[in-house]
């Protein structure tokens, strides 16, 4: 059912990121309804489903990796996916597929997601890498006295 007059929504109860991916998964579906059943309509809207439905699930399956390694690899996956879908909005405003608004909505949340994913990348390299201190054996500026 196209319901072309109303722009999407994200609701997102408690901020739960893993809620917020679903949510916008939810709302890409239905803004990729109210696309124009043309060739390009088409083609931009399977791309732009098949991106957004994958950032909520890529997410879902970084929050069960088994390592570090693993959860930075699939965070990526989400960052690209998320990054493709405000790719293909600000295709369908250009084209004029969609009123803008509407297309703008998902793309700016779309663009929050990448900042989010991006800034939990670095969280979680850095947490993985050894800082020097803890590397080095300190030594001290204090001459130590050698027993005779």
């Amino acid at each position: 059912m196209r319901n072309a007059e109303s722009a999407p929504t994200i609701s997102t109860r408690g901020g739960n990121l893993r809620e917020r991916t679903k949510a916008f998964a939810l709302a890409v579906v239905r803004f990729v309804e109210t696309l124009p059943r043309t060739r390009t309509g088409e083609v931009i809207g399977r791309q732009l489903l098949r991106a957004g439905t994958s950032v909520g699930a890529n997410y879902r399956a970084a929050c069960r990796s088994r390592s570090r390694r693993e959860f930075v690899a699939k965070l990526g996956i989400v960052e690209e996916e998320a990054d493709e879908c405000s790719y293909w909005l600000e295709t369908v405003m250009e084209l004029e597929l969609s009123h803008p608004d509407r297309a703008d909505v998902l793309r700016k949340e779309a663009d929050q997601l990448v900042a989010i994913v991006i800034a939990s990348i670095r969280t979680a390299r850095m947490r993985t890498r050894p800082t020097k201190a803890s590397t080095t054996i300190p030594h001290s500026a204090l001459p130590i006295p050698h027993s005779v």
